[in-house]
């Protein structure tokens, strides 16, 4: 199946998956600040399915078809050639996937507020910045900064996206959400990036990750929760930049 997408620039394929219920507006908001001035980097911005543009028939009724649908899509879109994978949310949690069925072709991972198996100690969600009374319910439980500038960030990137999604095929998939391989972690340069308030999945889960993947390096960021990419854009910005020179010594 095809999958609708967006990109940016050449050189080097990177794929950015956003998280659940959005589409490609938020990861291209959030990442293409930190990427667009990078030279060499062809960025690729997807919509995962039944979200945005991209439809999830009826035979996509796991992660596991999911994952192959991304993987077929990363081998059109990057010819075989070594690419990079950052993933938010759900999009993380299909990325590290990914880059352990490719450990070859992905030259670098970067998970972002990862939605992984065995979430634990979630914070419950706390307002950290702003009058905590603006926007709707979704906003208010997503954003732990809730200044102006992050409601006009969430009703120009977040919100729209949420008329477009087929909330029946993501319920579908959802039933089967725990992917069924046991794959060896990625060994190549990796990043993670955890919001010690993220209310949605915790950090606690994504701090275990560094004793698995050989290369990491770990973030939790204070005052950001599940919306980290919003409400950090600087601190992200500074750490994609050093996983991206981490990549190019790799090399």
């Amino acid at each position: 199946m095809a999958l609708s997408a967006v990109e940016h620039g050449d050189g080097r394929p990177v794929l950015v998956l956003h998280g659940a219920g959005v589409d490609h507006r938020e990861a291209e908001a959030c990442f293409e600040p930190a990427l667009g001035g990078v030279p060499g980097l062809r960025r690729v911005y997807p919509d995962l399915p039944g979200m945005g543009a991209t439809v999830a028939p009826e035979t996509l009724r796991s992660a596991d078809d999911v994952l192959d649908t991304l993987l077929a899509f990363a081998d059109e879109v990057t010819g075989g050639a070594a690419y990079l994978l950052i993933g938010h949310s759900a999009g993380a949690y299909y990325a590290r996937a990914m880059a352990a069925r490719r450990p070859v072709q992905v030259a670098g991972l970067a998970l972002v507020c990862p939605l992984l198996p065995g979430v634990r100690d979630v914070p419950e969600h706390r307002v950290v910045a702003g009058p905590g009374d603006i926007g709707d319910d979704d906003f208010r439980s997503y954003f732990v900064v809730q200044t102006p500038e992050m409601l006009e960030r969430y009703e120009r990137y977040v919100a729209p996206a949420a008329a477009l999604v087929d909330w029946a095929a993501v319920e579908r998939i959802g039933e089967r959400w725990e992917l069924t391989a046991d794959e060896p972690p990625h060994p190549g340069p990796t990043l993670v990036v955890a919001g010690r308030l993220d209310s949605t999945v915790g950090y606690a889960a994504a701090v275990d990750l560094l004793d698995v993947h050989p290369h990491a390096s770990l973030a939790v960021v204070d005052d950001a929760g599940h919306a980290l990419p919003h409400e950090q854009p600087e601190l992200l910005r500074a750490l994609l930049a050093e996983w991206l020179t981490r990549v190019d010594r790799a090399r």
